[in-house]
């Protein structure tokens, strides 16, 4: 009798000897153990900082005045402050000017200092002669960005700008006018 006949011969034997070879792969198999570790950080959180500015005089003139004549001189303050979270780089501009006279533009004639008066860090700031100037020159010739520096979180300054009348102007510009916005720009 060959070994399929004993197989066949036998059904109960064989497929008991067929469970046993089954169980003893599946335990073979099955039985590759490994260690397994496992940590967690739950919660973890982004925020963005803030860059924004308050400006004392917002919307409303640093200085006005009329009824000038030569060698006459205005001068007016603003105080600018970093109000946000992180620091930022400050400059300022004079975005938009308008003479009522575009043959003899009174801006030609009106000599500008934008000087830095100090930050509050230790108390209000006085404007001084020593102070250093930010900008100087005709405000027609204020063409492009002054920078002020880098302001840290709370920073605040204080900007005092002087306009005079060139003591040079002629009789054209009687009756003139001039109009300038400025503009003051934080970017990160």
């Amino acid at each position: 009798m060959t070994r399929i006949e004993a197989m066949f011969s036998h059904p109960r034997r064989t497929l008991g000897v067929l469970a046993a070879l089954l169980v003893a792969v599946g335990v073979a198999i099955g039985s590759g153990a490994t260690f397994t570790a496992q940590s967690a950080n739950p919660s973890n959180t982004f925020t963005t900082g803030t860059l924004t500015m308050s400006n004392s005089l917002a919307n409303a003139a640093i200085l006005t005045a009329s009824g000038m004549k030569p060698g006459d001189i205005a001068s007016g303050m603003v105080d600018i402050q970093n109000t946000g979270s992180l620091s930022g780089t400050f400059s300022l501009s004079r975005p938009a000017l308008t003479d009522s006279d575009g043959t003899n533009p009174l801006s030609a004639k009106l000599d500008l200092v934008v000087k830095d008066c100090g930050d509050f860090s230790s108390g209000t700031p006085t404007c001084d002669a020593g102070d250093p100037s930010k900008y100087s020159g005709t405000l027609n010739a204020m063409t492009s960005s002054v920078s002020l520096g880098t302001y840290a979180a709370n920073e605040k300054h204080r900007y005092q700008f002087t306009v005079t009348f060139n003591s040079g102007a002629s009789n054209t510009y009687q009756g003139a006018t001039s109009t300038a916005t400025f503009q003051w720009d934080a970017t990160q």
